[in-house]
């Protein structure tokens, strides 16, 4: 019978000891998770309690060169950024934060020759100017274009390939405007 009160005892201690470690460790986790500003895993370091909205406006395509979709896949790209990766509000006018600015070019051009001499590889280029307003600090202010290229093999069309390219281009170019807007790092 002692052997059993004796190891009842040393379970109490052992449990109290467990506790009182998951406690001391909630209360670490809540006290670094309520520091401002808000640092998040992708890359976004926004004071939400000063900022609160982004306004973002349609880009319009300014390229000689045009491809229909691209516009409406930039546009729509860059807001969902905001939106997946911020707390932001997103609103039409007098916003905390206001990005605007144009799809500037398009382009093609050979990137590398074949031993015969023909082209080898083609690059395409998308370059987007970007105007940033930061309304509650306007040292943070900025005009700046952002450039991604792909390639694709001559043997293959560009209508075959240029929706891809596109959406990889585009998804690089947003991720650049957010990491320029809203990362700081």
């Amino acid at each position: 019978m002692k052997k059993v009160i004796s190891h009842i005892t040393n379970c109490h201690r052992t449990g109290v000891r467990l506790c009182m470690l998951l406690l001391c460790l909630s209360f670490d986790c809540f006290m670094l998770s309520s520091c401002v500003p808000h640092y998040s895993f992708n890359g976004a370091s926004i004071d939400y309690s000063t900022t609160k909205t982004i306004e973002i406006a349609d880009f319009p395509i300014r390229a000689s060169y045009v491809w229909g979709p691209m516009g409406p896949l930039f546009n729509n790209q860059l807001k969902d950024t905001y939106a997946n990766h911020t707390k932001l509000i997103q609103v039409k006018r007098n916003g905390d934060l206001k990005i605007e600015g144009e799809i500037t070019q398009y382009t093609q051009r050979n990137k590398s020759v074949s031993s015969e001499g023909y082209s080898a590889q083609v690059e395409l280029s998308m370059t987007v100017n970007v105007r940033f307003t930061n309304n509650k600090k306007h040292s943070d202010d900025f005009e700046r274009s952002f450039t991604a290229t792909s390639s694709y093999e001559s043997t293959q069309s560009l209508n075959s390939v240029q929706e891809e390219l596109v959406t990889q281009m585009v998804k690089e170019i947003t991720d650049q405007i957010f990491n320029a807007t809203v990362a700081n790092w």
